[in-house]
């Protein structure tokens, strides 16, 4: 008994590598291996290189903004018109200069998406669940081993960040005392410059702890999706069919193969016996075939059920034991005699159309 619990319990542990299937149902759920923060560190490092590049189109644009902000809106008569239109063109000119950073945000959300689990579609994580509000389930995630690994992670991302960023800021510490003897467009510049350095390099490592997280992000998957003994014999009886089920479909199948067999024989010509064992069902039809041709055999029983059906139908049966057997172990039902039977057959055909003619 205790040797039976044993076996049950193992064949239940799950210590398998998911099978294909189960990992096209989950991925059709949603379910693969994805680092947000390889999706955070993409947009991050996109967005700081388009400003890197298009900072000072940017900056010249939102001068242009609230120049033409002081100098022509102020003087404007306020009312519904005049600000539709403040709305509309200040909406446009914003739109320039946030733009391209939206668009390049949502082109490295794209991409880092690709590259992780390549082209997914699924609506099934947006349906209702109520396991999703399940209050016993939310404390399980919140004190699982899962969430305790992403609070260090997090804490880890905390403590590298913020020792970049404090290392850049003592190193430009010094200019930055300086700022205060320098004018306004100077010491933006300066400190678009210290912030890009900054951004940069904290994107750099947080690209660096992703590759990481996205590392444990695979563990994690590959280890939920693991598959106990019991679940892949499951998963092959739903995929191949129920053993009993299949054997009764064969027998079926069988059975209907017989019967329509048996319907054939009482247009043969002649029934080749051994005489006991084997029964072959010769016919020739010169409209359906070039040459004789099989249509039923059998051994045994069948041989048996092949001769009594034939002596009902009066089908000649001759007995020439060597022919039956290599025929019956050469040429299946339906098919044309092979060649080196041709003379064989042709004389136990003679020999039953001269027996038919005398009758």
């Amino acid at each position: 008994m205790q040797l039976k619990l044993d076996l049950q319990f193992f064949a239940g542990e799950k210590t398998e590598k998911a099978t294909p299937k189960k990992r096209n149902e989950e991925r059709k759920k949603g379910k693969v291996a994805k680092s947000q923060d390889v999706n955070t560190a993409f947009l991050l490092l996109f967005a700081l290189i388009l400003m890197a590049v298009f900072g000072s189109f940017m900056k010249d644009n939102m001068l242009a903004l609230f120049q033409h902000s002081f100098t022509e809106y102020i003087n404007w008569e306020l009312t519904e018109k005049t600000v539709f239109q403040i709305f509309l063109e200040g909406s446009m000119e914003l739109l320039k200069i946030v733009g391209p950073i939206m668009l390049i945000a949502v082109i490295a959300g794209v991409a880092s998406n690709l590259m992780q689990i390549g082209f997914l579609f699924t609506t099934e994580p947006l349906k209702f669940d109520l396991k999703k509000i399940d209050p016993i389930q939310g404390a399980k995630r919140i004190f699982s081993l899962r969430a305790l690994v992403e609070l260090l992670k997090s804490f880890l991302k905390i403590v590298v960040i913020g020792a970049i960023t404090f290392t850049i800021i003592w190193m430009f510490k010094d200019d930055m005392l300086m700022m205060a003897f320098k004018n306004a467009e100077s010491a933006l510049s300066f400190f678009g410059r210290v912030t890009l350095i900054m951004g940069i390099s904290a994107t750099v490592a947080l690209l660096f702890l992703a590759i990481f997280d996205y590392a444990y992000q695979r563990y994690d998957f590959e280890k939920n999706m693991r598959m106990s003994k019991q679940d892949i014999k499951d998963e092959y009886k739903n995929t191949e069919g129920d053993p009993l089920i299949k054997s009764k479909i064969k027998e079926k199948q069988r059975q209907i193969s017989m019967r329509r067999m048996m319907s054939e024989i009482p247009n043969a010509d002649v029934i080749i016996t051994n005489p006991t064992h084997y029964a072959i069902a010769v016919k020739y039809d010169e409209n359906k075939a070039s040459a004789p041709y099989v249509v039923g055999k059998g051994v045994d029983h069948i041989a048996f059920k092949i001769r009594e059906i034939a002596k009902a139908n009066n089908v000649m049966t001759v007995e020439n034991r060597p022919l039956a057997r290599s025929l019956y172990s050469s040429v299946e039902i339906g098919d044309v005699i092979p060649e080196e039977f041709y003379q064989a057959v042709a004389e136990v055909l003679a020999y039953v159309y001269r027996m038919e003619k005398k009758v």
